[in-house]
């Protein structure tokens, strides 16, 4: 194994630095956050959230991660990038598990806080911290849109994760055609390709990070593909039917997902115009993501091919959305998201076609933004020529 999946410690003190020059920008003494994933960004600690809370607090000084004890050696071992650790006995406890961050922290000042804390939770704050003001703000969102070289590294081992589930897919079709053997199920798919992924990533991979959907997708063929979440069935492959597969995970926290749509036989022709109609939307669009160009225009462009094409009833949702700590964050390429695409972004390029009770067509690539052309990070085919499987 020689790809590492954990980041240098230099990393988060780099964000630390960052988070501290947005506070002397918007007036505030100190941030706190609890989304976990804002704190294995600003900290390295990655966990499974639950009814105790872990929470990192970054003034002008230090930077604080609370943790319950029983997650204390935890962080330690994950070689947490703070200046201290704080730790509360159990939840609920006798006094809130907040208590001991007020005792490092202090109870004065304006703090800014993540938009995604819940409101029983500011409550608590406000009551715990009762000379802080406590303020909204959005500082690790906004850099959380641009990705650090370290973190493309593992943008770039996660698109691979995600194609070597597509091909590990494709590959038990073929062995069963290839054995006169009944096509799987969707269900049965799924299985195989999750388990393909996670062996790919432990045999290559030291450092594994584990987050939910270490490695996972959407495994559905025939007239289910017309949902575009749909789950995995029992239902069992057939001639004729259009297949796609949606797989993906994670490498040291980011995401990736590739996803392309198959053809079980020969298809027709009505297939097949499906297809390249949603094959040049997605290539067009993805040839968009340039730096400076708007979410909002290059999803309207993309979306503008299938709509020309006099299919714009069959869709469903916009062009794509940023990747990276989450499947699914900011940016978005969507008509009310005038954000401007910026170089280190890292997006999903994935418009669909839905036709109820026939199939749906879907291709998505995970695209980094350069300061010149787009980069597909994830390369399985996705042509119609090699997307046949023969049967």
């Amino acid at each position: 194994m020689t790809f590492s999946q954990r980041l240098p410690a230099s990393f988060y003190h780099q964000i630390h630095r960052r988070v501290r020059s947005e506070l002397e920008s918007h007036r505030l003494d100190a941030l706190i956050v609890d989304d976990p994933h804002e704190v294995a960004y600003l900290s390295g600690f990655f966990h499974h959230p639950n009814e105790r809370p872990a929470a990192i607090w970054i003034s002008a000084d230090r930077a604080v991660l609370l943790v319950p004890e029983l997650e204390r050696e935890h962080a330690i071992a994950q070689g947490a990038v703070v200046d201290e650790i704080a730790t509360f006995a159990e939840y609920p406890g006798r006094e809130s598990p907040f208590q001991p961050l007020a005792r490092t922290a202090g109870r004065a000042g304006m703090w800014g806080h993540g938009p995604t804390l819940s409101t029983g939770r500011l409550h608590e704050l406000k009551t715990v911290f009762d000379g802080v003001t406590l303020q909204m703000c959005g500082i690790v969102d906004s850099l959380r849109l641009v990705k650090s070289p370290e973190e493309i590294r593992l943008h770039r081992e996660a698109a691979r994760l995600g194609d070597e589930m597509v091909k590990a897919g494709r590959e038990l079709i073929e062995a069963s055609i290839a054995g006169s053997e009944n096509l799987p199920t969707e269900a049965e798919l799924a299985e195989h390709v999750v388990r393909a992924g996670s062996t790919w990533m432990y045999k290559t991979h030291e450092d594994v990070v584990v987050v939910p959907m270490l490695a996972a997708g959407l495994v559905y063929s025939g007239a289910n593909t017309a949902f575009p979440h749909g789950l995995p069935s029992s239902y069992r492959l057939q001639a004729g039917d259009t297949m796609i597969l949606s797989l993906g995970g994670a490498v040291g926290g980011r995401y990736a997902e590739s996803e392309r749509t198959f053809f079980l036989g020969e298809p027709t022709d009505q297939q097949v115009a499906y297809f390249q109609t949603d094959y040049e939307a997605q290539r067009l669009g993805t040839d968009g993501l340039r730096a400076g160009a708007s979410c909002r225009d290059v999803n309207n462009a993309c979306l503008d091919v299938i709509r020309s094409a006099g299919f714009g009833q069959y869709i469903r949702h916009r062009q794509g959305h940023g990747i990276g700590l989450n499947f699914h964050e900011a940016p978005w390429l969507e008509d009310g998201d005038g954000t401007a695409l910026q170089a280190g972004m890292v997006v999903s390029s994935e418009p669909g076609i839905y036709v109820p009770g026939h199939a749906g067509y879907r291709i998505s690539d995970t695209v980094l933004i350069t300061d010149d052309a787009p980069e597909r990070l994830t390369s399985y085919p996705r042509d119609l020529d090699n997307i046949l499987i023969k049967l």
